[in-house]
């Protein structure tokens, strides 16, 4: 299921107060982890993702609707159930996407000192999340094996950090079939 996440940039005078990384501590009530702060190399500060559904798979924008992939998804018994038990997260998640000042009060439980006027738009982010037919997230690197190709699915940020591993895993795995 494509989930859009939308960004913010600090202004360069709001960026002086985030040093490196801010992030919040996951809660497990809720499917995602929330706003965060990250300074980029450019001494940029990235602020976000929320993570709201996306209406189409290339969804990066709100007006960007394909009605035969909203079909579809809420056709999947999984993602009725998923959404189900995350709707109050959704519905907080989309009123975040459409206002910026609801926005800003979720930066402000990590910064205190950042205002609305302080966040300039960025460009959004679409991510691919696996939704198991129990209305579960999928976890992590689920890796699947068709014929002779090997899937790796699921595989959000830090797959290029943990690329190494998985690589090894797929071997492992790879080895086990053949012997």
């Amino acid at each position: 299921m494509p989930f859009r996440g939308d960004y913010y940039t600090l202004t360069p005078d709001a960026a002086q107060l985030v040093n490196g990384l801010v992030y919040p501590v996951p809660d497990p009530q809720f499917p995602f982890l929330g706003v965060h702060l990250t300074r980029g190399i450019d001494s940029h500060v990235h602020v976000g993702p929320n993570a709201v559904l996306a209406f189409a798979r290339e969804g990066y924008e709100w007006r960007k609707v394909d009605a035969r992939h909203l079909r579809d998804t809420f056709a999947f018994s999984g993602f009725r159930k998923f959404a189900f038990r995350n709707w109050r997260f959704g519905v907080d998640e989309m009123t975040r996407s459409l206002s910026r000042r609801r926005f800003a009060a979720a930066v402000r439980c990590l910064v205190p000192e950042i205002e609305r006027s302080d966040l300039a738009p960025a460009p959004a982010g679409v991510r691919a999340q696996a939704i198991g037919a129990d209305g579960e997230l999928v976890d992590d690197f689920a890796i699947r094996k068709t014929g002779r190709a090997v899937h790796v699915l699921n595989a959000p940020s830090p797959a290029a950090t943990a690329s190494l591993e998985i690589g090894a895993t797929i071997a492992e795995r790879l080895e086990l079939d053949a012997g």
